[in-house]
């Protein structure tokens, strides 16, 4: 799994790269906690799923984490990119309820 970003006009998006799961997640949690963290001057935080080809209940998990994280700063969060597949993950934890589409 790699985790890349990008950073503009108050914007942070977050590119997630190939599988999201139980043996990623805590090295992924790691890397966002810090990421989120140097950023909390972000308006918003988009995470752009498009490189991932993988995802399990673990990654739906790891999502709320970080949306929880960003809530405490009042910065919402945002879902783009996610395949057929993680949609169907996406869509049956109701994370779309929190986590809009972007």
């Amino acid at each position: 799994m790699e985790i890349k970003y990008k950073n503009s006009n108050l914007s942070l998006t977050i590119y997630v790269y190939g599988e999201l799961d139980e043996c990623s997640a805590s090295n992924a949690k790691n890397i966002l906690d810090k990421l989120l963290f140097d950023n909390l001057t972000a308006k918003k935080v988009i995470f752009d799923l498009s490189g991932l080809s993988f995802m399990d209940s673990t990654g739906i998990g790891l999502l709320i984490g970080r949306y929880k994280k960003l809530k405490q700063f009042n910065i919402p969060s945002y879902i783009t990119g996610a395949s057929v597949a993680t949609e169907k993950v996406i869509e049956l934890a109701g994370l779309y309820n929190i986590m809009p589409k972007f």
